[in-house]
């Protein structure tokens, strides 16, 4: 991949810059818990990403709301009609998700070098919890708030483009999720970095399944500092 060609790299934030995964399990486990439900970690994240995808496709609602519907038909798939507080807890812990341990320091080497950008489907009360954990100044940030959608959608995308207002060519999109983002990054022309968090890990975790390919694949967000810097 040729970085010299890019000025802009634009993020997904959960699951990319964010441990969603670990946050979600965090979230959930107390609530399955309570109502004597057992599941495997693969199993509760893939019914999450099944949910929420489903949800997302449907008319626009804040993620907030996205994320209670999100417990109460998980709770009505395993046997139980969830309580507001239970419904309510997943959105609640959203703001105290943490960064993986290598994304502060990579988004601040990626930064020297080129603008930052945030693609991201949340409200953007939630984001602004996290904001201050990646340690960067941001080109430009655009939510599903904003864009009244949610990724895949191309609408997410097309905003960000108009936000950042710098040529397809010139942005490189960096995602975990190969269904709600190199699939559409892709589809509008835009070059792709996925960023496998999950490693050998099996299934593609809370996101929905894709088959769409990646410009370029890498482990972690460490890795592709070291790649950009060597550029």
């Amino acid at each position: 991949m040729d970085f010299h060609r890019f000025t802009v790299l634009s993020f997904d934030c959960y699951g990319t810059l964010i441990d969603w995964e670990t946050g979600i399990l965090e979230a959930l486990r107390p609530v399955l818990k309570a109502r004597g439900v057992k599941l495997s970690d693969q199993a509760l994240l893939a019914l999450y990403g099944e949910l929420e995808s489903q949800i997302e496709a449907e008319p626009y609602r804040p993620y907030r709301e996205v994320l209670c519907e999100v417990v109460r038909r998980m709770g009505r798939r395993l046997g139980f009609m969830a309580s507001r507080d239970e419904a309510e807890s997943l959105p609640g812990s959203l703001g105290g998700w943490q960064p993986f341990p290598d994304t502060v320091a990579a988004l601040r080497k990626l930064s020297a070098r080129y603008d930052v950008a945030v693609v991201s489907n949340v409200d953007d009360d939630l984001f602004a919890r996290t904001a201050p954990k990646l340690g960067v100044r941001l080109l430009a940030l655009v939510t599903a708030e904003q864009a009244r959608a949610y990724k895949p959608a191309l609408a997410m995308f097309r905003l960000a483009l108009d936000r950042i207002g710098r040529p397809v060519a010139e942005i490189l999109h960096v995602a975990q999720s190969l269904y709600h983002d190199v699939a559409p990054a892709r589809a509008l022309g835009l070059s792709t970095v996925w960023v496998n968090r999950r490693g050998r890990k099996r299934g593609p975790g809370a996101t929905a399944p894709s088959e769409a390919r990646p410009d370029l694949k890498v482990p972690d967000l460490a890795a592709l500092a070291r790649l950009a810097a060597r550029a």
